[in-house]
């Protein structure tokens, strides 16, 4: 059963999660991704969200009829509630009941593959349980009366599982600290080469790892469903034009009210984007709400540091676009804000990354945006005679040992 509740969009609304979506369908496919099948939909409308049931009790009688109606196992509220909402409405709904954040924790968890994405996904799921943990042992019986007699088993297993769980998060956070570190190694060993790191970014089944594949003829795992690629991908991409290769990452997909502590735990991974020398951000161009995701994807942008990068917009899935939606040109410039500016000038290119189509023009835009970094950096370095020094030294190790043999013979008189 899936559940959201429409608050209105008075400012004076207590809910923390603002958005809505009438239909259910993110929330129909979150569930779809975790292994599960949606069976029925129900929208509440409310002033404020009740104390107790989050839904009221009206709503809850008839969520629960219609549990039984349909033979539910599970319900999925679109927003977030409170351990203790959580608590009472299974005891009156009879089955478990869980939110958005818990769903996509679970995702995570079954999508994770490398070590540090499992420990991201371990940290983020302690940090939810630890919040849950208050009044969960109704089956130990506690207690009552006596001197000297503050509570019974159940206090005791609840201060017992708290301690346990704040251990493994500490000992989570140092493990992720010193895989942190070996990225951070990595990631300066490719500055001090001077290569153009290119991060893809968007939100989550805006098609990144199909586009990934297609521009470095990598085999990374991408798939038609929310947050099939967790794991940040780099490889090298070799420009013709340039006659350079770029450093270019799969990042993992952003989504509506992802958890703050999900985005505190993959910091690291996203810390790739934040590090970069040019963000692409993947767009799906048939999603008809394109621009809430957008905003989605600048705000998180802007959590993690990256929000005045340069970008270069792939409206990708031009294909599934109707003829009278499809561009004229696959290139146009628009206009967005940026780091508070607004009219900055954009490039946006639409792309096919299934059929293969638009790919030239977007590398083309590479080239020149490393063009257009690569003078900056000329600029700033005619300012200081170590800065050029150092960009001569970046660019003939990033040109190899033997490229000197290679100019002397393409221009023998030269040479």
């Amino acid at each position: 059963m899936l559940v959201g509740v429409d608050f209105g969009r008075a400012s004076t609304n207590p809910h923390p999660s603002g958005s809505f979506d009438p239909t259910l369908d993110e929330l129909a496919l979150l569930a779809e991704s975790a292994g599960d099948l949606p069976v029925a939909k129900i929208v509440a409308k409310r002033a404020a969200p009740d104390a107790a049931l989050f839904v009221g009790s009206g709503k809850a009688d008839e969520i629960k009829l219609l549990v039984q109606a349909h033979q539910a196992h599970t319900v999925l509220f679109d927003q977030a509630i409170s351990p203790a909402q959580q608590r009472n409405l299974e005891r009156v709904l009879g089955v478990p009941v869980a939110d958005r954040t818990a769903l996509i924790l679970e995702i995570f968890a079954a999508r994770a593959k490398s070590h540090e994405g499992k420990l991201q996904v371990e940290l983020a799921r302690l940090q939810y349980l630890a919040t849950r943990l208050v009044r969960r042992w109704s089956h130990l019986e506690r207690q009552s009366g006596g001197i000297g007699m503050r509570g019974g088993p159940g206090e005791a297993q609840i201060e017992l599982d708290r301690r346990m769980i704040d251990d493994r998060i500490k000992k989570t956070k140092e493990r992720l600290k010193q895989v942190q570190r070996q990225r951070g190694t990595q990631r300066r060993a490719r500055e001090r080469n001077g290569v153009f790191k290119v991060s893809l970014v968007g939100y989550t089944n805006a098609g990144k790892s199909t586009l990934f594949n297609a521009l470095v003829k990598a085999r990374a795992y991408a798939a038609n469903q929310l947050f099939a690629t967790l794991d940040t991908t780099t490889r090298s991409l070799y420009l013709e034009q340039a006659g350079a290769s770029v450093s270019l990452s799969d990042t993992v997909g952003f989504i509506r009210d992802l958890p703050h502590k999900l985005v505190e735990a993959f910091r690291a991974t996203l810390q790739e984007a934040a590090d970069a020398d040019l963000l692409l951000h993947v767009v799906d161009a048939a999603s008809p709400v394109l621009d809430e995701q957008m905003a989605e994807v600048e705000r998180v942008l802007e959590e993690i540091g990256a929000a005045e990068i340069p970008q270069i917009l792939v409206y990708n899935k031009a294909d599934l676009l109707d003829e009278s939606q499809r561009p004229r040109a696959p290139l146009d410039w628009i206009e967005r804000q940026e780091n508070g500016k607004t009219g900055v000038r954009t490039p946006r290119v639409f792309v096919s990354a299934l059929e293969g189509s638009g790919l030239n023009v977007l590398r083309e835009q590479l080239v020149q945006a490393m063009q257009a970094a690569a003078l900056n950096i000329d600029e700033a370095a005619s300012d200081d005679p170590r800065g050029i020094a150092r960009h001569e030294a970046a660019v003939e190790e990033q040109q190899g040992p033997h490229a000197e043999d290679e100019r002397a013979a393409t221009h023998p008189t030269q040479a």
